[in-house]
């Protein structure tokens, strides 16, 4: 029994919960002083006791026994201080490993389509111009035209050699993170908080894929403030990833005789971004009015203002990833299927019918209760 990893589990998960020491000693039936004993490492507690703590904290009593990978070269930053954060740093480990551990296992490892664009990328001068630069190589990359919208952004990310992790995490300050190829990568997670525009979910991807490309330098977990300028490249790198600029034009060009939101709307839902994105580009020619103007006209169709989180005419969440209970705010929304992480699945299916894991290990790997996993084993055709 080893009791640093013991109490570092301990402190992880107390925190991503949002107990303080005493909380959690009183629902557990034991002194502040004993817990905090126990959570730095300092006394090695007796079995009885540390299952009246997971009882309390409501995770296993295994939890506790497995060891931490720290990730390293990870790209982890967000717009407010986060307690959670070492305990999301340590699922995505987990998840990574898991993932890593399968690819090995069943011989389906996928080659990172992006090596030589990195090195590319690497000796041209930071800004606007390398951002666009960079869109349209990874565009030329995955075999898209000038032209063709991205419809399945998770699949064109896992078919690049990227993994991909739809987290859900109740969070308005926290979007994504990127993780290097070196340290189990190249992977990419995104937050699916029912609360965040499934728009934003998908430019989440598109912006992390940015900083996979363009700032692989800026990779240090110890990092936790956003570098504005990185932020600015990543987004323009997602826009134009997005929404390629004479795709844009042509699409707007051919909504001529329609409002101005509607012409909006429709661009928006052709490219699956929000509106503000759709916004943000026509700004860079009509100036900054176009922000007045479209608000104006919005509430004087709706009699409503947008908010900072609305997104009018959203995608629903199966736009992005598998939950159904998932809805984004925004009225006639994507659906979850234009956002679903699909590899992990996949492998966990293949490796289960050759019988090279156990169902319940499949279970444990996918985050699924025994029964979830069983209905999804049914559901195999």
């Amino acid at each position: 029994m080893d009791s640093k990893v013991i109490g570092a589990n301990l402190r992880r998960i107390r925190e991503s919960k949002g107990f303080s020491q005493s909380q959690v000693a009183d629902r557990a039936g034991i002194s502040r002083v004993a817990y905090r004993n126990i959570e730095i490492g300092k006394s090695t507690p007796k079995v009885s006791t540390l299952q009246n703590i997971v009882s309390s904290l409501d995770v296993k009593l295994q939890d506790l026994f497995t060891p931490i990978r720290m990730l390293e070269k990870v790209r982890f930053r967000s717009l407010k201080k986060m307690t959670s954060r070492d305990s999301i740093l340590t699922e995505v480990a987990r998840w990574l490993d898991d993932f890593n551990y399968l690819q090995d296992l069943l011989g389906r490892s996928t080659n990172y389509k992006f090596k030589d664009l990195v090195s590319e990328l690497s000796s041209m001068d930071e800004g606007t111009d390398r951002a666009m630069y960079a869109a349209e190589k990874a565009r030329k990359i995955l075999k898209l035209t000038e032209k063709e919208p991205i419809r399945d952004i998770a699949g064109l990310l896992e078919s690049s050699g990227i993994k991909l992790y739809p987290l859900s995490l109740a969070s308005d300050g926290f979007f994504g993170l990127s993780v290097a190829e070196e340290d189990g990568g190249p992977a990419i997670v995104v937050n699916v908080w029912e609360r965040i525009s499934v728009e934003r979910w998908i430019f989440s991807a598109a912006h992390e894929l940015g900083h996979l490309l363009l700032h692989l330098d800026a990779y240090n977990v110890k990092e936790s403030e956003e570098d504005k300028a990185q932020e600015d490249e990543a987004n323009t790198f997602a826009s134009f990833f997005l929404m390629p600029e004479k795709a844009f034009k042509t699409e707007w060009d051919d909504t001529y005789g329609l409002s101005l939101v509607d012409r909006v709307f429709k661009v928006k839902q052709i490219f699956q971004v929000s509106y503000k994105t759709v916004l943000y580009r026509l700004s860079e020619t009509q100036g900054n009015s176009v922000w007045g103007k479209f608000q104006v006209a919005y509430k004087a169709r709706t009699g409503k203002t947008l908010g900072l989180t609305d997104e009018p005419q959203a995608l629903s969440p199966d736009k992005f990833q598998q939950s159904e209970v998932l809805r984004s705010k925004e009225p006639h929304s994507l659906s979850p299927s234009c956002f679903i992480e699909d590899c992990l699945s996949r492998l966990v299916r293949e490796a289960i019918e050759k019988d090279k894991i156990t169902m319940s290990r499949g279970a444990e790997i996918l985050r699924l209760d025994f029964q979830a996993m069983r209905e999804r084993i049914n559901s195999w055709v």
